[in-house]
């Protein structure tokens, strides 16, 4: 298959591309698209033989559910059995935007499209070629992050082109993603609220606007071999490098002092990394790359730089990364639960 590459300005959207993009959508393609999280890999969520494609092109599992994403809030009344009210409250202050709420799904959605669950997850991206884009494809796109399963998510085209090339028809590139870390997921189906994934609309902000909520265990564990999923990211390893990964947690100067220690140490021929943050980059100066996730009080931009350093380290053949703790209070449950999962749970408490 030869995949199709358009690069569209956000600021000057060139409805031509955008057309071709979503005639392959109608057409049961697949298109690869920028959201302000990260890029998507799109098809249509009402046919199940095109949201089939999508588990195939990424090697996914397909008990993972996909997201349905929409551009605007009135298409969400004709896939979904009913909108609670908590779930007008969430739309009103974060939609479009990086939130996914979840739904009983209404007998339009596959189950295909939703891993064979009778709930479905929903999201109104932001993104000025998303919206316009899901609009061109007949308003419902099903989309995981367009990745080979299980690597770091894409934040720039280049990155759906290294893992997608030959596997979809289209990629749309509008540069790099704002955020940089997938949507937060809540699921509204039973009793209280609960968090699933965690994202930029962090879990205070959910409960400034609908009260508490409860935090599936999963967000820091792992889901069982015989559960299926409620939602992407739970089950499986999710954005990891090819390399060993592992977190080192315990008080600053412990971490530092076992990293340096690890790197000027080293038994064997590994090339090892650190992932650190700017105050301590220039720390390990025996570790072969060390990748400055910036300022550890910056969060936004620790979120944003994350994936691209993981793949990083695959570009670089690092077989052995180390990684500080981001413990940071608005975006550190975020950042540490995409690091957790990326590591297989290693961590080492020093």
């Amino acid at each position: 298959m030869d995949t199709i590459y358009k690069k569209v300005d956000p600021c000057d959207i060139d409805i031509k591309i955008i057309k071709q993009a979503g005639d392959i959508i109608r057409g049961g393609g697949l298109v690869a698209f920028p959201t302000e999280t990260v890029y998507g890999l799109g098809a249509d969520a009402l046919c199940g033989a095109s949201s089939k494609k999508i588990y195939e092109a990424k090697g996914r599992p397909s008990d993972n559910p996909l997201i349905v994403h929409i551009a605007d809030f009135d298409s969400i009344y004709d896939i979904v059995k009913s909108v609670p009210d908590e779930a007008v409250l969430l739309a009103k202050r974060y939609w479009p935007g990086p939130l996914t709420m979840i739904f009983s799904k209404s007998e339009l959605v596959p189950k295909e499209t939703t891993g064979g669950l009778d709930t479905v997850a929903v999201r109104f991206p932001s993104h000025p070629v998303a919206k316009e884009f899901i609009r061109m494809s007949g308003g419902y796109v099903a989309a995981p992050s367009a990745n080979i399963s299980g690597r770091p998510s894409p934040t720039r085209g280049e990155h759906v082109l290294a893992d997608m090339n030959g596997r979809i028809d289209m990629i749309i590139d509008s540069g790099e993603c704002d955020i940089g870390l997938e949507s937060t997921i809540i699921d509204l189906t039973a009793g209280r609220p609960m968090l699933l994934r965690p994202g930029y609309i962090n879990e205070e902000m959910l409960k400034e606007t609908i009260g508490d909520i409860d935090r599936d265990p999963a967000v820091f564990g792992t889901v069982s071999a015989d559960e299926p999923p409620r939602a992407p990211g739970m089950k499986y390893r999710h954005y990891a490098p090819k390399g060993s990964l592992a977190i080192v947690s315990g008080s600053s100067e412990a971490v530092r002092d076992y990293i340096r220690e690890k790197t000027e140490n080293r038994t064997g021929n590994e090339r090892i990394g650190v992932i650190a943050c700017s105050e301590d980059a220039d720390k390990f100066p025996s570790a072969d790359l060390v990748a400055d996730a910036g300022d550890r009080m910056r969060e936004e931009e620790v979120a944003s730089r994350l994936y691209g350093i993981l793949r990083r380290f695959d570009d670089e053949n690092i077989d052995l990364i180390f990684s500080e703790e981001f413990d940071t209070p608005r975006l550190g449950l975020a950042i540490m639960n995409r690091l957790i999962k990326a590591s297989g749970h290693n961590i080492i408490k020093v």
